[in-house]
Order: C-alpha cells, then structure tokens, then sequence
C-alpha cells in the first residue's frame, strides 16, 4: 500500500497501521524511536499518491508546533533516499517557507504554536492533513484543522508521543479511537520493540537517558501524570562538584531577567571529566542579585555591568581571570536589558523558551550524568530539588512547572537548551546520535 518502494524493514505494527490506517483520523502513538513516524509518513505518502490526486478538491496541509520541526520531522524524511527511494526527489522544502510539495504536489505548512494559530486554517478547504505531534498542537487548532478536512475521502494522520493521561488529545481522539461509536477515528500504540531498525544495545542505551515520568513516556509510551519533583535523577553526590576542569570551552551563559525577582546568571563549559574522561557541560559560575533581599532595585545598566564585571572576575584557571562565553543566552522577555547589553559591547540571543523541551533536556543530562555543577552555586543547587510540576496544572492535562524559586534553573535551562546543537553530539557517544528511523 506504500507509495515508495521502501527497501528498509517494516515491523509487524508498522506494516498492520499502514494497511488498516483508512479512517478519517489515522493516529500513531507511542514511545519516541519507535516507528511510528515511519509508519505514518508512509502511509501519508501512499495517500497523496493514490488517493488524494482523485479527490476533486481542497489542499493539503502539513502541520506541527514549529516550522523547524515540520522541517525535520516531516521534510526530512519525505526527502532522504533511505525512506523515499528515488521518488524523494520529488519532495521539496526551504525552512520557513508556507509551501512544500510532497511527492509532485503542492502542499500548505501552518505551524500551530498557540491558540491564536487556529486563524491560519480558517477558510481552507483540506482534502487530507498530516499532522506532527498532535498533543503538542493546541486543541482549538487541531480541532479547526480536522474541520477543515470536509472534501468526501478526506484522511489525516498524525503522531504522538504520550503526555498526560487526561490531555486533551488522549481523551477527545485516542479514547474515542477505541470507542465502538463515534468518529471514524484509528489508532496504534508503538513501542521500541516495533521499531526493526534497533538493536538490542540501543534500546538498552536510549532507555539509560530518561527516568521517571520521562522513562514512562517516552520509553514505555505510557500516558502517565507529570507529578512531583521535576528533576527526580537529581543527585547531591553525583553532579555536584568542587573543582572543575581547567581548559573548559564556554559555550554559554544563561541569564534569567529579573527586576523584584532575583536577576540569575550560570555561566556552562564543556570539557572532559578528569576523574572518568567522559565529556561533560559543567555549570561552573553563579551571579545572582535578589532586590528583594537587598533592598535595592538595580537597572538595565547596573545590570549589564554587573554581568561584565562577573564574567571578567570568573576564574577560568590558576591566576587566570576573565571569560568571553561563546553565546550569551538572555531571557527572551527582557527586550530592554538585551538592548542595554549590546549597547555595552556583549552580543547576546534570546533564549528558547519551550520550557517543556528544556526541562527534558535538563533531565536527561542529570539521568545521562552528562552534568556537574559547582557548589558555589547555591543559588541553582538551592532551586534544584524543590523544582516541581504545578499539580493544579496536572489536573487539566497540563505539564506545567510551578513557578516559585526557579530564576537560577531559567537561566541553566536557556543556556544549555538554547545550545544544545553544539554540545549535543560531543557529550553523547556517538552510537546514540545513529539515525534510527523513527
């Protein structure tokens, strides 16, 4: 039924959804790396090329929470000869841009970042959908995105990874999905064990870098409540530190803003451990300012030449003072003190603020232990341990960190996500960046 003469090996649960997925909703669920994104696209590319050419009108539309992950979760693959064949010369995408086509035909790409994203789709007429990480979209856009696909033999498809168990998207579409009433709605659940294409070792390996509620998810593809302590691979006696390696290349420092709430600094390095030689990102240095606890407020100015004059004292080695870190990563929301900092000689970058993705990226360089961090910086190891999910926010399907005492964990979580594409394959052994289809 595939479009493609696909060489590669298919699992028993890739090969059953790809036949079976003919409903109006076709869902592949599941644990990440686990084939379901294979599946789908296959089974997408079969329906542009035998079904949705028939079809008298309307577009097709990819979606997902970003262009950049439209890009590589959806072009990406349509494009590589591994999956497509010779045919993925007829896929084609620039970043960024509204249009792409997919196997000859032109398609529309709407990002669907925030509730506001509902009004791209408004006044569409979609003739079949493909949609990336569907619980990560927001309800009103995907549920405007399935209205839209009113043309007779309409189908879309999309995936998932597993959230909360009363998300949104569980409830309205998997839920229903096994409902023996309702909307013409199919689902499958994924595994890594679906996936032909990994080993046993690396199943062993990827299982190693999530605990927790991220072990449930996204290696057991469970729907499972975000609860308690966030980062619960935390451990005082494992990632804390009271020297650092000298010779540490600076990628960043993280700056969390605040005028009534602390001002956080953390300056990050990346360097071989001299104990166990593993590659590893070490938080080194702290600044921190609480006006609250001083008394004084301080400006943009005051603020830019405090963190001037802290990244000029850092102590990088024997006698050795002063750091120009390779990327300074402000909080996104502070347009003014970014301002001020350019003004003042220091390029800066805004950081990326998907907290969520941060937060997981965080902990699994704790489960991983691919971090340490310096005892003198009591603010963050203070933060650390008390850093949890808001259970009022869990209650509606929300994965939502409370917002108390976490400026120091801000600023950690700009600096090491925000450039998570230069340490990441330095810190990680190489056979973990093989890219198994997923």
């Amino acid at each position: 039924m595939t479009a493609v003469a696909y060489d590669g090996p298919l699992g028993v649960q890739q090969a059953r959804s790809i036949a079976q997925s003919n409903g109006a909703i076709n869902i592949w669920d599941g644990a990440i790396r686990s084939g379901k994104t294979v599946a789908s696209l296959l089974r997408f590319a079969s329906f542009v090329v035998n079904e949705a050419r028939k079809l008298a009108a309307g577009c097709l539309v990819i979606t997902g929470k970003t262009h950049d992950t439209i890009a590589r979760n959806v072009f990406g693959p349509l494009m590589s000869p591994a999956l497509m064949g010779r045919a993925a010369r007829l896929t084609t995408y620039t970043r960024g841009a509204p249009t792409g086509t997919i196997l000859g035909q032109e398609v529309e790409v709407i990002s669907g970042h925030d509730e506001g994203s509902e009004a791209r789709l408004r006044g569409l007429t979609a003739r079949g959908w493909y949609a990336d990480e569907c619980s990560l979209l927001p309800e009103s856009f995907f549920d405007q995105l399935v209205g839209r696909a009113s043309v007779p033999g309409a189908r879309g498809f999309g995936t998932t990874n597993p959230g909360a168990p009363n998300h949104w998207f569980k409830i309205r579409y998997l839920d229903a999905a096994w409902a023996t009433t309702g909307p013409d709605i199919r689902s499958w659940h994924f595994v890594l064990e679906d996936n032909p294409v990994l080993t046993r070792d690396y199943i062993e390996l990827i299982s190693t870098l999530y605990t927790g509620m991220w072990f449930k998810r996204m290696i057991l593809g469970k729907w499972v409540m975000a609860e308690g302590a966030i980062f619960d691979a935390y451990d005082e006696d494992r990632h804390l530190v009271d020297h650092v390696p000298e010779g540490l290349d600076y990628i960043s420092s993280g700056i969390d803003y605040g005028t009534t709430n602390p001002f956080a600094a953390l300056l990050i390095g990346l360097g071989i451990d001299p104990v166990d030689g593993v590659k590893r990102l070490w938080v080194t240095d702290e600044y921190r300012y609480d006006s609250k606890k001083l008394g004084r407020q301080m400006s943009d100015q005051q603020y830019s030449e405090a963190v001037r004059g802290w990244l000029g004292a850092v102590e990088i080695g024997r006698g050795v003072r002063g750091v120009r870190p390779r990327f300074v990563i402000v909080d996104p929301s502070a347009a003014s003190f970014r301002v001020q900092l350019h003004r003042d000689g220091l390029t800066n970058w805004p950081g990326d603020n998907a907290v969520i993705d941060g937060i997981r990226t965080m902990s699994t360089l704790f489960a991983a232990d691919r971090v340490r961090i310096k005892r003198s910086c009591k603010g963050l190891i203070g933060e650390i341990p008390g850093y949890s999910w808001d259970p009022k926010a869990a209650a509606k399907g929300e994965d939502v960190p409370m917002k108390t005492d976490d400026h120091s964990v801000d600023a950690a979580r700009y600096g090491i996500r925000t450039t998570e594409a230069i340490w990441h394959g330095l810190i990680y052994p190489q056979r973990q960046l093989v890219g198994a289809l997923s």
